[in-house]
Protein backbone atom coordinates (compact mmCIF):
# COMPACT_ATOMS: atom_id res chain seq x y z
CA UNK A 1 0.00 0.00 0.00
CA UNK A 2 1.37 3.42 -0.98
CA UNK A 3 2.09 5.97 1.70
CA UNK A 4 -0.44 8.80 1.74
CA UNK A 5 0.79 12.41 1.73
CA UNK A 6 -1.19 15.60 2.20
CA UNK A 7 0.52 18.37 0.23
CA UNK A 8 -0.13 21.94 1.27
CA UNK A 9 -0.76 23.71 -2.05
CA UNK A 10 -0.47 27.50 -2.22
CA UNK A 11 -0.85 28.07 -5.94
CA UNK A 12 2.88 28.72 -6.36
CA UNK A 13 5.63 26.81 -8.11
CA UNK A 14 7.26 25.44 -4.94
CA UNK A 15 4.24 23.48 -3.70
CA UNK A 16 3.38 22.43 -7.27
CA UNK A 17 6.80 20.86 -7.82
CA UNK A 18 6.61 19.30 -4.35
CA UNK A 19 3.42 17.49 -5.37
CA UNK A 20 4.94 16.49 -8.70
CA UNK A 21 8.07 15.01 -7.13
CA UNK A 22 6.12 13.08 -4.52
CA UNK A 23 3.80 11.59 -7.13
CA UNK A 24 6.80 10.51 -9.19
CA UNK A 25 8.14 8.80 -6.06
CA UNK A 26 4.97 6.72 -5.82
CA UNK A 27 3.13 8.43 -2.96
CA UNK A 28 -0.65 8.73 -2.87
CA UNK A 29 -1.24 12.49 -2.97
CA UNK A 30 -4.04 14.63 -1.61
CA UNK A 31 -3.67 18.36 -2.24
CA UNK A 32 -5.11 20.82 0.25
CA UNK A 33 -5.35 24.55 -0.40
CA UNK A 34 -5.34 26.55 2.84
CA UNK A 35 -7.58 29.59 2.93
CA UNK A 36 -6.18 31.76 5.72
CA UNK A 37 -7.34 35.23 4.80
CA UNK A 38 -10.68 36.41 3.48
CA UNK A 39 -10.91 39.79 1.86
CA UNK A 40 -12.05 41.04 -1.53
CA UNK A 41 -10.29 43.54 -3.73
CA UNK A 42 -11.85 46.52 -5.50
CA UNK A 43 -13.43 44.31 -8.17
CA UNK A 44 -15.21 42.16 -5.60
CA UNK A 45 -12.98 39.12 -6.16
CA UNK A 46 -11.42 37.31 -3.24
CA UNK A 47 -7.66 37.64 -3.51
CA UNK A 48 -7.11 33.90 -2.96
CA UNK A 49 -9.27 32.99 -5.96
CA UNK A 50 -6.41 33.14 -8.46
CA UNK A 51 -4.19 31.01 -6.25
CA UNK A 52 -6.89 28.36 -5.91
CA UNK A 53 -7.45 28.36 -9.66
CA UNK A 54 -3.73 27.73 -10.14
CA UNK A 55 -3.91 24.84 -7.66
CA UNK A 56 -6.80 23.36 -9.64
CA UNK A 57 -4.89 23.65 -12.90
CA UNK A 58 -1.77 22.00 -11.49
CA UNK A 59 -3.72 19.20 -9.81
CA UNK A 60 -5.71 18.59 -12.99
CA UNK A 61 -2.48 18.21 -14.93
CA UNK A 62 -0.98 15.89 -12.29
CA UNK A 63 -4.25 13.99 -11.88
CA UNK A 64 -4.41 14.34 -8.10
CA UNK A 65 -7.44 15.23 -5.96
CA UNK A 66 -7.58 18.66 -4.36
CA UNK A 67 -9.68 20.35 -1.73
CA UNK A 68 -9.87 23.63 0.18
CA UNK A 69 -9.56 23.87 3.94
CA UNK A 70 -10.65 27.02 5.72
CA UNK A 71 -8.47 28.33 8.54
CA UNK A 72 -9.66 31.94 8.36
CA UNK A 73 -10.90 32.03 11.96
CA UNK A 74 -7.84 30.21 13.29
CA UNK A 75 -5.58 32.60 11.40
CA UNK A 76 -7.38 35.63 12.80
CA UNK A 77 -7.26 34.28 16.36
CA UNK A 78 -3.71 32.91 16.38
CA UNK A 79 -1.81 35.10 13.93
CA UNK A 80 -3.47 38.35 12.93
CA UNK A 81 -4.72 39.19 16.42
CA UNK A 82 -1.21 38.69 17.78
CA UNK A 83 0.18 40.81 14.95
CA UNK A 84 -2.08 43.73 15.89
CA UNK A 85 -1.30 43.47 19.61
CA UNK A 86 2.44 43.52 18.91
CA UNK A 87 2.06 46.60 16.72
CA UNK A 88 0.11 48.36 19.46
CA UNK A 89 3.04 47.76 21.80
CA UNK A 90 5.42 49.37 19.32
CA UNK A 91 7.05 46.14 18.16
CA UNK A 92 7.74 44.88 14.64
CA UNK A 93 6.26 41.35 14.65
CA UNK A 94 6.93 38.54 12.18
CA UNK A 95 3.57 36.89 11.41
CA UNK A 96 5.14 34.38 8.99
CA UNK A 97 6.84 32.55 11.87
CA UNK A 98 3.62 32.51 13.87
CA UNK A 99 1.68 31.27 10.83
CA UNK A 100 4.05 28.34 10.43
CA UNK A 101 3.82 27.47 14.12
CA UNK A 102 0.10 27.92 14.67
CA UNK A 103 -1.45 27.20 11.27
CA UNK A 104 0.73 25.07 8.99
CA UNK A 105 2.42 22.87 11.56
CA UNK A 106 -0.37 22.81 14.13
CA UNK A 107 -3.90 23.04 12.69
CA UNK A 108 -2.90 21.89 9.21
CA UNK A 109 -0.62 19.18 10.60
CA UNK A 110 -3.42 17.87 12.83
CA UNK A 111 -5.83 17.89 9.88
CA UNK A 112 -3.32 15.82 7.92
CA UNK A 113 -3.23 13.15 10.62
CA UNK A 114 -7.03 13.15 10.93
CA UNK A 115 -7.27 12.29 7.22
CA UNK A 116 -5.19 9.20 7.82
CA UNK A 117 -2.18 10.53 5.94
CA UNK A 118 1.33 9.38 6.73
CA UNK A 119 3.00 12.72 5.99
CA UNK A 120 2.40 16.44 5.57
CA UNK A 121 4.45 17.94 2.75
CA UNK A 122 5.06 21.63 2.09
CA UNK A 123 7.14 23.65 -0.34
CA UNK A 124 9.54 25.00 2.26
CA UNK A 125 13.23 25.32 1.41
CA UNK A 126 14.48 23.29 4.36
CA UNK A 127 15.60 19.71 4.95
CA UNK A 128 15.07 17.01 7.55
CA UNK A 129 17.64 14.44 8.57
CA UNK A 130 16.23 12.15 11.22
CA UNK A 131 15.47 14.34 14.24
CA UNK A 132 17.44 17.30 12.85
CA UNK A 133 16.10 20.32 10.99
CA UNK A 134 18.56 21.52 8.36
CA UNK A 135 18.86 24.52 6.08
CA UNK A 136 17.62 24.31 2.52
CA UNK A 137 20.23 23.59 -0.15
CA UNK A 138 19.65 26.98 -1.79
CA UNK A 139 21.28 29.57 0.49
CA UNK A 140 19.27 32.34 -1.15
CA UNK A 141 15.93 30.66 -0.40
CA UNK A 142 16.59 28.80 2.87
CA UNK A 143 13.48 29.09 5.06
CA UNK A 144 14.64 27.33 8.22
CA UNK A 145 14.51 30.73 9.96
CA UNK A 146 10.72 30.74 9.58
CA UNK A 147 10.16 27.21 10.89
CA UNK A 148 12.56 27.10 13.85
CA UNK A 149 9.61 26.38 16.17
CA UNK A 150 9.24 22.86 14.74
CA UNK A 151 9.84 20.09 17.27
CA UNK A 152 11.82 16.94 16.56
CA UNK A 153 8.78 14.81 17.43
CA UNK A 154 6.95 16.12 14.35
CA UNK A 155 9.82 15.87 11.89
CA UNK A 156 9.28 12.17 10.98
CA UNK A 157 5.80 13.12 9.74
CA UNK A 158 6.91 16.08 7.60
CA UNK A 159 8.37 16.16 4.08
CA UNK A 160 10.12 19.05 2.34
CA UNK A 161 10.43 17.65 -1.22
CA UNK A 162 12.27 20.64 -2.71
CA UNK A 163 14.53 21.35 0.27
CA UNK A 164 17.52 19.79 -1.48
CA UNK A 165 17.03 21.84 -4.66
CA UNK A 166 17.84 25.35 -5.75
CA UNK A 167 15.03 27.64 -6.86
CA UNK A 168 16.33 27.61 -10.45
CA UNK A 169 16.12 23.81 -10.42
CA UNK A 170 12.56 23.92 -9.12
CA UNK A 171 11.47 26.24 -11.92
CA UNK A 172 13.30 24.09 -14.48
CA UNK A 173 11.42 21.00 -13.28
CA UNK A 174 8.13 22.89 -13.49
CA UNK A 175 8.85 24.01 -17.05
CA UNK A 176 9.96 20.55 -18.14
CA UNK A 177 6.63 19.11 -16.97
CA UNK A 178 4.54 21.95 -18.36
CA UNK A 179 3.24 23.16 -15.01
CA UNK A 180 1.24 26.37 -15.56
CA UNK A 181 2.86 28.09 -12.55
CA UNK A 182 6.47 27.51 -13.67
CA UNK A 183 7.13 31.24 -14.06
CA UNK A 184 4.68 32.58 -11.48
CA UNK A 185 6.29 35.20 -9.28
CA UNK A 186 6.94 34.37 -5.64
CA UNK A 187 4.66 36.02 -3.12
CA UNK A 188 6.50 38.51 -0.93
CA UNK A 189 5.72 40.54 2.14
CA UNK A 190 2.96 39.91 4.66
CA UNK A 191 0.26 37.77 3.07
CA UNK A 192 -2.76 39.71 4.35
CA UNK A 193 -1.34 43.06 3.24
CA UNK A 194 -0.01 42.09 -0.18
CA UNK A 195 0.75 45.00 -2.47
CA UNK A 196 -1.30 47.51 -0.49
CA UNK A 197 0.14 50.40 1.46
CA UNK A 198 1.05 49.22 4.97
CA UNK A 199 -0.09 52.41 6.70
CA UNK A 200 -3.44 52.46 4.92
CA UNK A 201 -4.12 48.81 5.71
CA UNK A 202 -3.17 48.95 9.40
CA UNK A 203 -5.15 52.15 9.97
CA UNK A 204 -8.36 50.12 9.49
CA UNK A 205 -7.53 48.09 12.59
CA UNK A 206 -5.48 50.33 14.88
CA UNK A 207 -5.94 54.08 15.43
CA UNK A 208 -2.53 55.71 15.44
CA UNK A 209 -1.67 59.21 16.48
CA UNK A 210 1.04 61.55 15.33
CA UNK A 211 3.90 62.04 17.74
CA UNK A 212 7.33 63.55 18.22
CA UNK A 213 10.57 62.51 16.53
CA UNK A 214 13.65 63.13 18.70
CA UNK A 215 17.37 62.63 18.30
CA UNK A 216 19.35 60.62 20.86
CA UNK A 217 19.90 63.81 22.90
CA UNK A 218 16.18 64.58 23.15
CA UNK A 219 16.14 67.36 20.56
CA UNK A 220 12.86 67.52 18.64
CA UNK A 221 13.41 66.87 14.93
CA UNK A 222 9.89 66.58 13.59
CA UNK A 223 6.67 64.60 13.71
CA UNK A 224 5.85 60.97 12.95
CA UNK A 225 2.57 59.32 11.87
CA UNK A 226 2.46 56.56 14.51
CA UNK A 227 5.07 54.33 16.15
CA UNK A 228 3.81 51.15 14.43
CA UNK A 229 4.74 52.52 11.02
CA UNK A 230 8.45 52.50 11.78
CA UNK A 231 11.05 49.85 12.54
CA UNK A 232 14.51 49.97 14.05
CA UNK A 233 17.21 50.73 11.50
CA UNK A 234 14.73 52.35 9.11
CA UNK A 235 16.09 55.14 6.94
CA UNK A 236 13.45 55.90 4.32
CA UNK A 237 10.18 57.67 4.93
CA UNK A 238 11.28 59.63 7.99
CA UNK A 239 10.84 63.08 6.49
CA UNK A 240 14.00 64.35 8.15
CA UNK A 241 16.55 66.07 5.94
CA UNK A 242 19.31 68.60 6.42
CA UNK A 243 23.10 68.46 6.26
CA UNK A 244 25.24 65.52 7.30
CA UNK A 245 24.66 61.78 7.24
CA UNK A 246 21.31 60.09 6.88
CA UNK A 247 19.04 59.52 9.88
CA UNK A 248 18.04 56.11 11.20
CA UNK A 249 15.46 54.91 13.72
CA UNK A 250 17.20 53.69 16.87
CA UNK A 251 14.33 53.44 19.37
CA UNK A 252 10.54 53.53 19.70
CA UNK A 253 8.67 54.55 22.84
CA UNK A 254 4.93 53.81 22.43
CA UNK A 255 4.07 55.11 25.92
CA UNK A 256 5.47 58.55 25.09
CA UNK A 257 4.58 58.12 21.40
CA UNK A 258 8.14 59.08 20.46
CA UNK A 259 10.50 57.86 17.74
CA UNK A 260 14.24 58.33 18.34
CA UNK A 261 16.69 58.85 15.47
CA UNK A 262 20.46 58.90 15.20
CA UNK A 263 22.57 60.30 12.40
CA UNK A 264 24.93 58.01 10.52
CA UNK A 265 24.83 54.30 9.76
CA UNK A 266 27.69 53.70 12.21
CA UNK A 267 26.08 55.44 15.19
CA UNK A 268 26.65 53.35 18.36
CA UNK A 269 22.97 53.40 19.31
CA UNK A 270 22.22 51.32 16.21
CA UNK A 271 24.33 48.40 17.43
CA UNK A 272 24.15 45.84 20.22
CA UNK A 273 26.56 43.06 21.08
CA UNK A 274 24.53 41.29 23.77
CA UNK A 275 20.95 40.21 23.25
CA UNK A 276 18.39 38.61 25.53
CA UNK A 277 15.62 36.38 24.21
CA UNK A 278 12.45 34.81 25.59
CA UNK A 279 9.71 32.46 24.28
CA UNK A 280 12.40 29.92 23.49
CA UNK A 281 11.70 27.01 21.15
CA UNK A 282 14.27 24.26 20.52
CA UNK A 283 13.95 21.66 17.78
CA UNK A 284 15.66 19.17 20.12
CA UNK A 285 17.31 19.77 23.45
CA UNK A 286 18.85 23.15 24.37
CA UNK A 287 22.64 23.40 24.76
CA UNK A 288 23.72 21.80 28.03
CA UNK A 289 27.19 23.30 28.39
CA UNK A 290 27.70 27.05 28.47
CA UNK A 291 29.06 29.18 27.01
CA UNK A 292 27.95 27.50 23.80
CA UNK A 293 29.60 28.57 20.55
CA UNK A 294 27.29 28.64 17.53
CA UNK A 295 25.93 31.05 14.93
CA UNK A 296 22.72 33.01 14.83
CA UNK A 297 20.72 35.42 12.74
CA UNK A 298 18.36 38.12 13.96
CA UNK A 299 16.49 38.54 10.67
CA UNK A 300 15.74 36.54 7.55
CA UNK A 301 18.42 36.63 4.82
CA UNK A 302 21.06 37.83 7.26
CA UNK A 303 24.27 35.83 7.10
CA UNK A 304 24.81 33.63 10.15
CA UNK A 305 26.79 35.52 12.78
CA UNK A 306 29.25 33.87 15.24
CA UNK A 307 28.10 34.12 18.84
CA UNK A 308 28.11 32.51 22.27
CA UNK A 309 25.01 31.57 24.23
CA UNK A 310 26.15 32.55 27.71
CA UNK A 311 23.06 31.91 29.83
CA UNK A 312 19.92 29.77 29.58
CA UNK A 313 17.31 29.60 32.30
CA UNK A 314 13.83 28.21 31.64
CA UNK A 315 12.36 30.45 28.92
CA UNK A 316 15.17 33.01 28.85
CA UNK A 317 18.65 33.20 27.37
CA UNK A 318 21.45 35.67 26.84
CA UNK A 319 23.72 35.65 23.80
CA UNK A 320 26.85 37.61 22.98
CA UNK A 321 27.85 38.18 19.37
CA UNK A 322 31.47 38.34 18.28
CA UNK A 323 30.58 41.41 16.20
CA UNK A 324 27.95 43.99 17.31
CA UNK A 325 24.67 43.57 15.45
CA UNK A 326 22.83 46.38 13.71
CA UNK A 327 19.19 47.28 14.36
CA UNK A 328 18.37 44.54 16.85
CA UNK A 329 14.57 44.59 16.85
CA UNK A 330 12.51 43.49 19.87
CA UNK A 331 10.03 40.65 19.20
CA UNK A 332 11.78 39.65 16.00
CA UNK A 333 13.23 36.15 16.17
CA UNK A 334 16.81 35.17 16.84
CA UNK A 335 17.53 31.72 15.37
CA UNK A 336 20.55 29.58 16.23
CA UNK A 337 22.56 27.27 13.97
CA UNK A 338 25.32 24.73 14.31
CA UNK A 339 26.65 24.35 10.79
CA UNK A 340 23.64 23.53 8.59
CA UNK A 341 21.48 22.45 11.52
CA UNK A 342 18.79 24.77 12.85
CA UNK A 343 18.79 24.41 16.64
CA UNK A 344 15.83 26.64 17.48
CA UNK A 345 15.44 30.21 18.64
CA UNK A 346 13.39 32.74 20.52
CA UNK A 347 11.98 36.26 20.51
CA UNK A 348 14.36 39.14 21.08
CA UNK A 349 13.59 40.75 24.41
CA UNK A 350 12.65 44.40 24.55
Amino acid sequence: MNKKVVVGMSGGVDSAVSALLLKEQGYEIIALFMKNWEEKDGSGMCQSTQDFEDVARVCGLLDIPYHTINFVQEYWDSVFGNFLEELKCGYTPNPDILCNREIKFKHFFNKTLSLGADFLATGHYAQINGARLLKGADPNKDQSYFIYTLKKEKLPKILFPIGGLKKSEVRAIARAHGLPVSDKRDSTGICFIGKRDFKEFISHYIPFHKGIIEDVDGKVLGEHDGVAYYTLGQRKGLGIGGPGDAWFVTAKDPERNVITLAQGDDHPSLYRQEIEATDLSWVGEPPSELPYACRAKIRYRQADQPCFITHIENDFLRVRFVTPQRAVTPRQSIVFYQGEECLGGGLIKA
